[in-house]
């Protein structure tokens, strides 16, 4: 989803960290929400399956006017946190996903599924969470943006790798796919922010809710296509999810900590970078590229990160609380934040 405008600055005023927590409360029950209608009503649901794609150009659109050119220059001024942690993001998730598929002997269309949701970006989301869990924005922002521009290459080479032995995948197609859908609408809203930064930031504000819009869109087409699969393997489905999500917080932990060791911001940032994908956009593409059953597990990673991440970043936050109590001051800020 697009990113909520959070400060840069860890004491931010106390009315946009209020919003900001309001975001990632409101809008996984927005998309919870969108699930039991898709599971009560199929068939309505499914022939949303068409829009799918507008809806994620939508989605990145706004991510891209939610950028701006300065939010790139952070590679030059700090490349090994930025590099580290887009290499965890395209190296953790993916290998995570294939082992998974093995330990639980998946069938082939929902095996395929939960390695394309690890092949994708970052999430946008992310952002929000870093900022709630005390992380380092600016690396979270620039993070995402640059995983988000090498997913036209990443991602489908990955999911052909990967996933191409449960079923076919036209690797091509999909990176033609994602140029359209991700990559022109990010660097169309990166232009126009540029042009007309005024008139942008007027409508800042509503960009988060029209993009979670965008994703309960995708996810009510997900699920009515896939509404009988969720209630034969579900449950499994879930469990797969959770266990991808909690050992991508973890490993990108360690790879944060190897990036920075002097700086638990930027481990606590690329965790949550790492653990929080662009599930909408695997759903989408799954749809189009593979089966309906295949969209499942980016559906479901939809409404699980976002959940975990408001949790995972209370976690962070109650950290520094504990050391401040002790005496030894919050984590120290870094020179980006």
């Amino acid at each position: 989803m697009s990113t909520p405008q959070v400060p840069t600055s860890q004491a931010g005023p106390s009315k946009e960290d209020r919003s900001a927590r309001v975001a990632v409360t409101i809008f996984p029950l927005l998309i919870l929400a969108s699930f039991v209608i898709a599971m009560v009503v199929p068939d309505r649901a499914a022939s949303l399956a068409s829009g799918t794609n507008v809806a994620l150009g939508i989605i990145m659109f706004g991510m891209g006017l939610t950028l701006t050119v300065p939010d790139f220059t952070l590679v030059a001024r700090r490349p090994v946190p930025v590099v580290i942690g887009v290499v965890a993001q395209y190296v953790i998730m993916p290998s995570v996903a294939w082992v998974l598929t093995k330990v639980f002997q998946l069938d082939p269309a929902l095996a395929a599924g939960v390695i394309l949701v690890g092949c994708a970006p970052g999430g946008t989301s992310s952002n929000v969470i870093s900022y709630l869990g005390k992380g380092d924005v600016a690396l979270s922002v620039t993070m995402t943006s640059i995983s988000t521009l090498l997913a036209p290459i990443m991602t489908p080479l990955l999911t052909k790798w990967l996933a191409g032995q449960y079923m076919p995948v036209a690797g091509g197609d999909m990176a033609v796919s994602i140029v359209k859908i991700v990559l022109v609408p990010v660097l169309g809203g990166l232009i126009v922010r540029a042009v007309a930064g005024r008139l942008v930031a007027k409508v800042l504000p509503a960009l988060p809710w029209v993009s979670v819009l965008g994703i309960c869109y995708v996810v009510l087409a997900v699920v009515g296509k896939s509404a009988d699969t969720i209630k034969a393997a579900g449950l499994l489905v879930v469990l797969v999810v959770a266990c991808h999500n909690v050992f991508g917080y973890l490993l990108g932990w360690c790879a944060g900590h190897l990036a920075a060791k002097d700086d638990p911001r930027v481990a606590r940032t690329t965790s949550i970078e790492v653990g929080m994908q662009n599930s909408g956009l695997a759903a989408g593409l799954a749809i189009q590229y593979l089966t309906p059953e295949a969209a499942l597990p980016g559906a479901v990673f939809s409404i699980w990160h976002n959940l975990s991440g408001a949790v995972l970043a209370t976690i962070y936050r109650r950290s520094d609380a504990r050391l401040r109590g002790r005496g030894r001051g919050a984590a120290r800020p870094s020179a980006a934040a």
